[in-house]
């Protein structure tokens, strides 16, 4: 050994706690003293021994005491899970009929012959080695024993391991980590702000950054090239599963001089390194598929699609435009459709399935569900009386249908109709076995720029204002403003949006045209843009971006359904911390020193 080595063991042999953590004692241990600490996992009493398995974050070990030692032994007889102890004992070979293949360290046990109590627990509010099913609430309150639980804290560390490879990723790519102001000013557009008053300057407020959007703009502008971040994003907004309320983490990244097509690769090579390195899942197809807006709309009924769903809709508008089915002919012309959702070998379902099926389409806005079941013994159906042998056995040709099959229509406003669908097309994937180690991302292009408003008939921005409209300021002067698209796009990955993002437009003039024609003002935009305009006027390099959602990115590796459990400390659904009783009541002394004052509503 030399004298590093040496030196290296004397240091740690003089730690008071451990020599080992608790999920490292191996086969090749057998014969050394260890001393490990840490929290009593199970006890267990077994007339003239007592078996404690011992837990740190890298595992547990099983320690046996025995009656002998009767000073050690009676300290572990009172025992309660939960308690921080420190034991010294003996490695030693299971015998063949206990050895444990389950866990790392089930060749071994620890013979104690020392027991310190750290920290003695009291009697917990759940159970933490048996995950038995525990309220919200309660997880929440006492979320520092909630984050003991197996599945929870391989969650949280898989999140510090994912975080470690992004930036190691990002970095070897030429990347730059640089992080914005948390303090900043507060948008006019998107979701609420949080607004911080400012103590120097009575009536003015700070807000929390729902993105760091314009900063990594004006970063590109002062000539950084390659940003990244992994941000904190503020947003005073509803929960829900994918969504944690008031805030979340985002992987935020802007590039200079860089195409749509080149960013692309940029996250596609990303999410290929982060799922070849953390995960034994696969990705479906790789590059990833890029599909239009209005192709995902009439396909899958959403643009969030989870493409592991083996459904697609079709559209019959040509079909029936000739049809005596006047309701369906009468949607056959532009901004409406027909549409069409088959489900193979599923004609012969009872009465309840269509039942439940035509319940769930009303949730989704639809006044009802029309379908034509191809049973054994006929076709059957609520409007089959509405269509001719000829349309039907044409209908049949076109959809291929056969025996046993049933066909679900829906018509209407195109935007509508096609969401209809898509909630059908979702609601019917619990039909099929969806392989959750299949990761199916795609891109989602060509947004359409701008949208017409019913209710305040005008033309507004349909996604990103910022985004630069494909075909520049000739699509702006030269082109119907509800056919223009642009350089905007979302990753989606089995039904979850992680991100939308932009190539961006860094030209004032293309902006205050595109502005103008959603109905602003040249003042109008200097007035809550003007910081941007100016720093446009300056050396704006073409640029662009994305951000995932890093929660959400944790939940799909994971296999994880509610936000709640990749985050270490969330809040609940009411944005409440029930841990440390945020949101509260300030004195009334803070709220001088900020003038501040209260104008609550009036309680029921």
């Amino acid at each position: 050994m030399n004298s590093d080595s040496k030196t290296l063991l004397e240091l740690k042999h003089k730690n008071p706690f451990r020599t080992h953590l608790c999920g490292t004692i191996r086969a090749e241990h057998i014969g050394e003293t260890v001393r490990l600490s840490g929290w009593v996992h199970r006890v267990r009493d077994h007339g003239g021994l007592i078996f404690i398995d011992l837990r740190d974050y890298t595992g547990y070990s099983q320690c046996v005491l025995q009656p002998e030692n009767e000073a050690v032994f009676k300290r572990a007889e009172h025992l309660h899970s939960e308690s921080v102890i420190t034991i010294v004992g003996d490695v030693i070979k299971r015998s063949d009929e206990t050895i444990n293949s389950s866990i790392p360290t089930g060749d071994i046990e620890i013979v104690a012959h020392d027991l310190t109590i750290e920290n003695a627990s009291e009697p917990i509010p759940f159970p933490i080695a048996d995950e038995t099913q525990t309220s919200e609430e309660l997880r929440l309150k006492y979320r520092f024993l909630d984050l003991r639980r197996e599945h929870l804290k391989e969650n949280i560390l898989f999140r510090s391991q994912l975080t470690f490879e992004i930036r190691k990723y990002l970095i070897e790519r030429g990347f730059h980590e640089i992080q914005t102001p948390i303090l900043t000013v507060s948008s006019p557009e998107g979701a609420r702000d949080f607004l911080v008053p400012s103590r120097l300057h009575p009536g003015k407020f700070y807000a929390l950054p729902q993105a760091p959007q314009q900063f990594k703009q004006l970063l590109m502008i002062a000539g950084f090239d390659k940003y990244f971040q992994i941000a904190p994003c503020f947003r005073d907004e509803d929960a829900r599963a994918d969504r944690s309320p008031g805030e979340f983490y985002q992987l935020d990244m802007e590039m200079s001089f860089i195409t749509q097509d080149e960013l692309f690769e940029e996250l596609e090579g990303l999410f290929k390194y982060l799922t070849d390195n953390l995960s034994t899942k696969r990705i479906r197809e790789f590059p990833f598929p890029r599909i239009p807006y209005k192709e995902v709309m009439d396909k899958y009924g959403t643009d969030k699609p989870d493409l592991r769903i083996p459904l697609e809709i079709q559209d019959l508008s040509d079909f029936f435009k000739d049809s005596g089915f006047k309701v369906f002919a009468s949607n056959c012309k532009p901004g409406k459709c027909v549409k069409a959702l088959v489900l193979k070998g599923r004609g012969n379902e009872p009465r309840l399935f269509y039942d439940k099926a035509e319940d769930h389409a009303k949730k989704h806005g639809s006044p009802g569900l029309a379908y034509i079941q191809f049973k054994n013994g006929g076709p059957k159906g609520p409007i089959l009386k509405f269509l001719n042998e000829g349309e039907l056995k044409a209908l049949m040709d076109r959809l291929n249908l056969e025996d046993g099959d049933v066909v679900f229509f829906g018509a209407g406003v195109w935007e509508k109709t096609c969401k209809i669908m898509g909630g059908m097309r979702t609601y019917f994937s619990s039909l099929f076995e969806l392989d959750n180690n299949e990761l199916a991302f795609c891109w989602i292009v060509d947004f359409p720029m701008y949208e017409f408003n019913e209710t305040e008939k005008k033309i507004e921005f349909s996604h990103n204002p910022f985004s630069m409209p494909q075909g520049g300021m000739d699509a702006l002067v030269e082109k119907d403003p509800l056919s223009i698209l642009a350089f905007q796009y979302d990753i989606v990955c089995n039904g979850i949006e992680l991100s939308s993002g932009a190539i961006r437009n860094h030209k004032p003039e293309i902006m205050y045209k595109a502005f103008e024609i959603a109905g602003y003002s040249k003042e109008q935009v200097d007035e809550e843009f003007g910081h941007m305009i100016e720093a446009f006027r300056h050396g704006a390099p073409p640029h662009g971006g994305i951000a995932p959602g890093l929660d959400r990115l944790v939940m799909i590796y994971r296999d994880q359904h509610n936000i709640r459990e990749v985050i270490a400390f969330p809040m609940n659904q009411k944005a409440q911390d029930l841990m440390m009783g945020a949101p509260s009541v300030v004195s009334p002394k803070h709220l001088r020193e900020l003038s501040l004052s209260l104008n609550l509503p009036k309680k029921d």
